[in-house]
């Protein structure tokens, strides 16, 4: 699985964990250096708190467009130290 922004891999892997129709990559298979720490946090029920990222790859900017789940609850024990993306990232296989 790849994650790919605006063309650009910003994460790969053979190894995803699909929850709530997401691919949650490890943190391992991500780069990093494209990535900016955001200060959005979300909760969900089930899971915990979500932590996001930002992504610019020098043409165009995505604003919390990867999440992750540092601490998930023991329901979503699955997703730790994985990465999810969303709003402009494409993942595909």
């Amino acid at each position: 699985m790849r994650a790919l922004w605006n063309g650009t891999v910003i994460a790969e892997t053979d190894d995803t964990v699909v929850v709530e129709g997401n691919h949650y990559f490890p943190a391992d298979s991500v780069r990093w250096e494209l990535l900016e720490a955001s200060d959005h946090r979300s909760t969900c029920g089930w899971k915990g708190q979500a932590r996001y990222w930002s992504v610019d790859d020098g043409s165009r900017r995505g604003t919390d467009v990867a999440w992750s789940y540092p601490e998930p609850l023991p329901a979503a024990g699955q997703i730790a130290g994985r990465v999810a993306f969303w709003r402009g990232v494409t993942v595909e296989d």
